[in-house]
């Protein structure tokens, strides 16, 4: 796929001259994972002795607009954690190198050892933009013992199963609801639409495919789960506490990610903890394993550090194993690389393995730089329809056009681009 990069946007020649050797490499990371990875830096200090490594660690609220200000200031790190729906707006922008050439040449990094839906949404344009650091997906968490009241060991593989198991949680377990859906989220709709075979853009994503018959079928499902009170129409802040309706039995179903692995084990009773479990996504049809969203986080190069070597030494160094491993340890968060996942702390745990089976089955959303504005349209369009505002047919065509302007610079920008090689002729 092509990125259209702005005109003239923020120049990015990669800098030249001679790299400060005595200067420290900067490395900015967010969230609790730049809590924790200072612990790995000073390994990687130790093992090259002369490095240093100077960690800046920001919440995940400010680390878009962060990054992008300091670039335009000149000011940007020399490598950097970026979660991976971002790396198209950051290559579109020109501000982070492709790697492919340091790829090349490693022993420690090869596209074989990583999750290949994974490792797709750092490729643009058949270049390496980043290398996976660690990887999120979503799966279904859910009561295993209301799920055995109804007569079923675990969540069904087919979207048809999967409706009737909600429908008995409620008939023979007690449950008030089959599954939480939260409204204001775009992930599912999207997961099942992909499901489903839908695109979800079209002609080089220059177009909305909402309203065509792929998405329509599975938004179709979507909605239904709503208007027959198998999920309740609330959003996130309608729940006060999730883990204790859960709890409760007020929902049996909930899709979430890998952060809700430690979550459920700190927030939940003692007395529950054997009772729930976490399951593949279900498909359309046996035929169609369900896939979910390829997410996480990757490791990234930017364009103006004079420290490019440096900088993939230790992306190298994070990339290891039993870094990966002792990465979860700390952080919780799921290990990108394959083999990390044959560590005893994770393959004998079956709630995690749940992810590790559903991550061969992953896929990312379009990857373009205004994937972010089209999911909070959808998010705005669903609610209408899962409050019967209007029919989703109707719904799913208005989602088409609010796109359709979204995307108006992009197909002028791609015009453009096809335009420059007849001129140039």
């Amino acid at each position: 796929m092509r990125i259209a990069a702005p005109l003239a946007l923020l120049g990015g020649a990669l800098a030249c001259g001679t790299p400060d050797v005595d200067a420290p490499l900067r490395f900015w990371a967010f969230g609790r994972e730049g809590e924790v990875v200072a612990q790995l830096v000073r390994d990687f200090e130790r093992e090259h002795p002369g490095s240093r490594v100077r960690v800046q660690q920001f919440p995940w609220t400010a680390a878009h607009e962060k990054l992008l200000t300091a670039y335009v200031g000149d000011a940007a790190p020399d490598v950097a954690q970026l979660g991976n729906t971002w790396i198209p707006e950051f290559v579109a922008l020109r501000a982070i190198v492709p790697l492919d050439s340091l790829l090349a040449g490693s022993r420690q990094v090869t596209p074989a050892g990583y999750f290949p839906g994974i490792w797709a949404t750092n490729v643009l344009d058949g270049r390496l933009y980043g290398v996976p650091w660690y990887v999120d997906t979503r799966v279904v968490f859910y009561r295993q013992d209301l799920l055995a009241q109804a007569g079923y060991a675990s969540v069904p593989s087919t979207w048809t199963e999967w409706r009737r198991a909600m429908e008995h949680v409620r008939l023979r377990a007690g449950a008030r609801y089959g599954i939480y859906l939260p409204t204001n989220e775009w992930a599912q709709p999207v997961i099942l639409g992909m499901q489903a075979g839908s695109p979800l853009l079209r002609d080089g994503a220059r177009h909305g495919a909402f309203a065509d018959t792929a998405f329509r079928r599975a938004f179709d499902f979507y909605v239904g789960l709503y208007r027959d009170t198998l999920a309740p129409v609330f959003g996130t802040n309608d729940v006060a506490n999730l883990y204790q309706e859960f709890a409760r039995g007020t929902f049996a179903m909930y899709i979430s990610g890998p952060w809700n692995l430690g979550e459920f084990r700190r927030r939940l009773p003692a007395a529950m903890q054997n009772a729930w479990a976490t399951a593949p996504l279900p498909g359309p049809d046996s035929e169609h394993p369900g896939i979910s969203l390829a997410g996480g986080a990757s490791l990234v190069v930017f364009r103006r550090s004079r420290r490019a070597a440096d900088a993939w030494r230790l992306i190298e160094f994070l990339s290891r194993p039993e870094q990966q491993v002792r990465f979860f340890q700390l952080s919780g968060n799921l290990p990108a690389r394959i083999e990390a996942w044959g560590d005893p702390l994770l393959a004998g745990d079956t709630r995690a393995q749940a992810f590790r089976r559903q991550l061969d089955r992953v896929q990312a959303p379009p990857a373009i730089p205004e994937w972010e504005q089209i999911t909070s349209k959808l998010i705005d369009r669903a609610e209408i329809a899962i409050r019967g505002g209007a029919p989703v047919a109707v719904v799913l065509a208005a989602l088409d056009q609010d796109v359709e302007v979204i995307l108006e610079k992009r197909r002028w920008l791609l015009q453009r681009e096809d335009a420059a090689p007849r001129r140039r002729q």
